[in-house]
């Protein structure tokens, strides 16, 4: 256990052991919370202070929660654990967002429709330019042309990103250890030059030397959730993650696959290759905003 985790614990305690709020299994379960909580804090953020708890942890930790496919209750209860233990600390610093703000979804049977719209992934583009990320262009381009995982995009290093200009198309490990080839469009093959020339040899091309990747990827996480409020369409109850960019390919392939002719199991097994798994179940669940994608005539 590293000292800051440590450390959050410690003030963690004192606040427990002077509450007398809730019942005994709330208190409980909400300690547990907040140790899941400071655990995550110590690791991505180095926090020292309960009292500097701000925005961005939350959201970062929601992204977190979500891609660990916890379900939306957990979820609920796991913020208002940090919302109960915050409002007990003396003269904190910052206000934490309210769950409207954090777009946290009612659990539903059947998987829920991830996908981004065209203008909501321009309008994130647009943010990413306006901040010069140009890594984050290049990352979120990969997510949703290439169907890549988050982690996946940040494992790149200059080896694999000159094979995938060669080849136009970009081999990659994903879960499991499954070994996938994905095709590249022009788009791709450009960015990846531009960031090949500007990253030193051996090294990775979207995370700077001074950082972890884990800390490079919750960094985007968080910048996708501080902007995702100006770039979502109106009424949208869609949740704006980066993952939801890989079920918005899904969708893309699928559709192509059956306007060429395939049956719809056909296009699913076509595009659980290009996901990087082989689960018929899985599929279904990034094609769920498609009311044929379950159909198996």
């Amino acid at each position: 256990m590293t000292n800051h985790y440590l450390n959050l614990m410690f003030q963690v305690d004192r606040l427990h052991r002077h509450n007398r709020q809730g019942s005994y299994k709330t208190r409980a379960r909400y300690y547990e919370a907040m140790q899941r909580f400071c655990r995550f804090l110590a690791e991505n953020f180095c926090l020292e202070r309960l009292a500097n708890i701000a925005s961005k942890h939350i959201y970062a930790y929601v992204v977190y929660l979500q891609e660990q496919r916890r379900a939306a209750s957990t979820i609920k209860t796991d913020i208002s654990a940090i919302r109960f233990f915050h409002d007990l600390i003396p003269n904190p610093r910052y206000e934490l967002p309210e769950n409207g703000e954090l777009f946290l979804q009612r659990r539903t049977f059947g998987g829920v429709d991830r996908t981004w719209s065209e203008n909501e992934f321009e309008r994130m583009q647009a943010c990413a330019l306006e901040s010069g990320r140009e890594d984050y262009i290049t990352v979120l381009y990969l997510g949703r042309y290439a169907g890549l995982r988050i982690h996946e995009c940040f494992r790149i290093d200059t080896a694999t990103a000159a094979k995938a200009i060669k080849e136009k198309a970009l081999t990659i490990k994903g879960k499991g250890g499954l070994v996938r080839t994905v095709p590249l469009n022009e788009i791709l093959v450009i960015r990846l030059q531009r960031h090949l020339k500007e990253t030193p040899r051996g090294h990775k091309l979207f995370v700077p030397d001074n950082k972890q990747t884990h800390e490079a990827i919750k960094e985007l996480q968080a910048f996708i959730w501080l902007n995702r409020r100006y770039v979502q369409d109106d009424g949208s109850a869609r949740p704006m993650t980066f993952h939801g960019l890989r079920h918005t390919y899904a969708a893309e392939k699928y559709q192509s696959y059956i306007n060429a002719g395939k049956s719809p199991y056909e296009a699913r097994k076509a595009v659980s290759q290009l996901l990087g798994h082989g689960r018929d179940d899985v599929t279904k669940i990034y094609l769920a905003s498609l009311k044929g994608g379950e159909d198996d005539a």
